[in-house]
C-alpha cells in the first residue's frame, strides 16, 4: 500500500534502465520501496541489471524502443499487467551524436529528436492517463545541461534536450492541480557510456590521449570531475517522493555548478 513516506506499493518505470544512470535510478527507486520496471532495447543488459538489483525488491524488465509508439504501448501494457499502473515515470533513455552543424545530416537530426524528445513524449502519453485517474503521479525527464545551455558540435542533441525541458515546463502547468508533477534533471558530463563514446570520439579526431579527453570534458564542471550516476539518481529519486509534491516544472542541473 502506498504511503506518504516512501514509494512503497507504487509502480515506477525507468526507460534506458539497463545501465548507467538508468540502472542507478532503478536502484534508488527500489530502495524507496517502489516496484520497478526497467526498459530498453538491449535484452542482455536489462537482464543483468534485474539480476543485480533483484535482492532490493520487485523489479522486472521489458524490451522497448521509445521511438516507436507501438513498442511503447506494448511494453507499458506488459509492465502494468505485472505491477499495476505506472505512477512514477522516469524518461532516461537517450542518445548523443556529435558533428559540426553543416555535417549533421537529416538522419542524425531526426534520430536525436526521435530518441531524446519524441520518445519522452510517447512514454508520457502512455503513463499520464492512469496518473490523472489516480490524481497522483511523478514524471521525471532526464534531460542534460545541454537542455539549459549550448554546446558546440552537438546541435541536434542540444535542440532535442531543450525540447525536453520545454515539454517538462509546459506539461507541468497543465497538470499542476491534478496531483501530478513533471520535472527534469539535467546532468552535466556523467561517467556513462555516452561520455565514454565522446572521449573515444575526441581521441580519434584530435589525437589527444584518453586522459586528456576526459580532463577536457571534466573541465566544464567547476568541481573538475565527472558527475557520478548515483548523484543523478539521488536527485531523480527525491523528485519522485510523495514529499516532493511542491516541486513542479523545474529543470535541476546536476553538474557541480556548471549551470546556475
Amino acid at each position: 500500500m502506498a504511503n506518504e513516506d516512501s514509494l512503497a506499493g507504487r509502480h515506477a518505470l525507468v526507460t534506458g534502465g539497463g545501465r548507467g544512470i538508468g540502472a542507478a535510478i532503478a536502484r534508488a527507486l527500489l530502495e524507496q520501496g517502489a516496484r520497478v520496471t526497467i526498459t530498453g532495447r538491449a535484452r542482455e543488459a536489462l537482464a543483468v541489471t534485474v539480476a543485480e538489483l533483484s535482492a532490493l525488491g520487485e523489479i522486472d524488465s521489458k524490451e522497448m524502443d521509445v521511438t516507436s509508439a507501438a513498442s511503447v504501448a506494448q511494453a507499458f501494457a506488459a509492465a502494468e499487467a505485472r505491477f499495476g499502473p505506472v505512477m512514477v515515470l522516469v524518461n532516461n533513455a537517450g542518445q548523443a551524436a556529435s558533428s559540426p552543424f553543416l555535417k549533421t545530416g537529416e538522419e542524425v537530426w531526426n534520430q536525436m529528436l526521435a530518441v531524446n524528445l519524441t520518445g519522452t513524449w510517447h512514454c508520457i502519453r502512455a503513463a499520464l492517463p492512469a496518473m490523472l485517474e489516480a490524481r497522483w503521479g511523478r514524471i521525471v525527464n532526464v534531460a542534460s545541461t545541454a537542455g539549459l545551455t549550448g554546446y558546440g558540435y552537438v546541435s541536434a542533441y542540444c535542440a532535442a534536450k531543450h525540447g525536453v525541458v520545454g515539454l517538462t515546463r509546459s506539461l507541468a502547468l497543465e497538470v499542476a492541480t491534478k496531483g501530478v508533477t513533471v520535472n527534469a534533471v539535467c546532468p552535466g558530463y556523467t561517467e556513462t557510456d555516452i561520455v565514454r563514446d565522446a572521449v573515444a570520439n575526441i581521441v580519434a579526431k584530435t589525437g589527444r590521449s584518453e586522459e586528456q579527453a576526459l580532463a577536457e570534458l571534466a573541465s566544464s564542471n567547476p568541481q573538475r570531475r565527472l558527475v557520478q550516476p548515483d548523484e543523478v539518481a539521488n536527485a531523480v529519486a527525491w523528485l519522485c517522493m510523495p514529499g516532493a509534491g511542491a516541486m513542479n516544472g523545474q529543470a535541476i542541473a546536476v553538474a557541480g555548478g556548471e549551470v546556475m
